[in-house]
């Protein structure tokens, strides 16, 4: 039995494309191309330079159109998305917030276009680029932590970009777990398996734990002024944003602009399995951006969020069986959850809404948002309005005991 069920658990492993030790992260992500594509590598390997120094435009004007043909497998793939993803980026935001690129060259958007359609992904930088694939060890005898890891690209922000890239990919990392114990719950709810499902929702419960404490790195490693005033326009994408408010025109790829959200923590897949299995439901604009930032997710990540959205519901299969113990393993994960979402909040004030209100009485670096985006998230949403309306929504899956009781008579 316990045969079959690790079999099954591997199924899972390869059809979601997920790492029992990684989670949803790459694994061992390819940091060279072809040299054929050279020109895209040197340029994202020296962003940050040719960007602060305002020559990267200048640079992409004169690169010439490479067809993405050469690209073999998945992992080359998922690199030139990133390395063309980055260079895009910051070939718009190079002048700042208040002369963003109107139209993405044919150089950069017509490979750029087709890349994306062949990872069913968006030609922009999601959160599946800047955190899942952009990443490697320093030394790769040593553990996954904080000081043995480094970026692949990087934009303006010095150490505040890499550290917020970092944390976020460690968060990301103290997730695969959990990702064990859902699909764990998952099978044991096809055969009533009550110990089953309380040990995969105590691993959740763990791993949310675990990824809450890791967030905590963020405060060490990332600066307030520099995310808000430096790095963040250039996670900004051209959907809900009054610096673009029409969109962007990909060259050589559509005669109309196209409007695309930016990088944002609400492209993270794990979060969403958690809700998935958990019975978390999101109504009206909540649900709808939720629903929309999974676009942004690789093709077999969203795939696992559906399979859970699809499952009978967990929370009715605990409110018709009696076990105290079951109700109180469900409720601490959605707990520890809550937790977690409270702790993003916190951390969104600190770190976009108080450095944000300070930009309106004190000059803003050049390519700062300023005062933009001071209420929205990168990926468009009414940032405070979308994160509390999540946490309310976790908090009421919350199985009392007077629902409990009512469901045994």
């Amino acid at each position: 039995m316990e045969t079959n069920g690790r079999e099954a658990l591997q199924a899972d492993f390869d059809a979601f494309d997920i790492s029992e030790e990684l989670g949803f992260l790459l694994e061992d992500p390819l940091t060279d191309l072809p040299d054929y594509y050279r020109v895209w590598l040197d340029l994202a390997n020296n962003l940050t330079h040719l960007t602060e120094s305002c020559k990267l435009r200048d640079l992409v004007h004169k690169m010439p159109v490479l067809s993405p043909h050469l690209l073999s497998n998945h992992r080359e793939l998922r690199l030139a998305h990133v390395a063309l993803g980055f260079i895009s980026m910051a070939y718009v935001w190079q002048e700042g917030q208040h002369a963003p690129a109107q139209i993405l060259p044919k150089a950069l958007a017509w490979p750029f276009w087709l890349v994306s359609r062949k990872l069913g992904l968006p030609p922009i930088v999601a959160y599946a680029d800047s955190v899942l694939a952009n990443w490697k060890l320093k030394d790769r005898t040593k553990d996954m932590e904080i000081g043995n890891l480094d970026v692949i690209f990087s934009f303006p922000g010095g150490e505040s970009c890499r550290g917020f890239f970092l944390v976020s990919l460690l968060v990301e990392r103290a997730a695969s777990s959990g990702l064990v114990g859902a699909l764990e719950v998952m099978h044991a709810m096809k055969i009533s398996d009550l110990t089953g499902i309380q040990n995969g929702l105590v691993k959740v419960t763990q791993s949310l734990k675990k990824m809450r404490e890791t967030f905590k790195l963020m405060h060490s490693h990332v600066d307030p002024t520099a995310f808000h005033g430096t790095l963040r326009i250039f996670l900004s994408g051209w959907r809900d944003n009054p610096m673009l408010p029409g969109g962007l025109l990909y060259e050589g790829v559509s005669n109309e602009p196209i409007s695309l959200s930016g990088s944002s923590a609400a492209q993270s897949s794990a979060i969403q399995c958690f809700d998935a299995l958990l019975c978390i439901q999101h109504e009206d604009e909540t649900g709808a951006f939720l629903t929309r930032m999974r676009d942004y997710m690789p093709p077999s990540h969203r795939q696992l969020i559906e399979t859970l959205s699809v499952c009978p519901s967990l929370r009715d299969f605990i409110l018709s069986h009696p076990s105290s113990d079951l109700c109180q393993a469900y409720n601490s994960c959605v707990s520890a959850l809550v937790d977690l979402r409270s702790y993003h909040l916190s951390t969104v004030t600190k770190y976009i809404i108080v450095p944000g209100n300070l930009a309106r009485t004190v000059c803003c670096p050049l390519r700062g948002v300023g005062t933009a985006l001071n209420t929205s998230g990168t990926g468009g949403s009414s940032i405070m309005v979308f994160l509390k309306s999540a946490r309310k929504n976790t908090q009421e899956k919350i199985i009392s005991e007077r629902a409990s009781r009512e469901t045994e008579k």
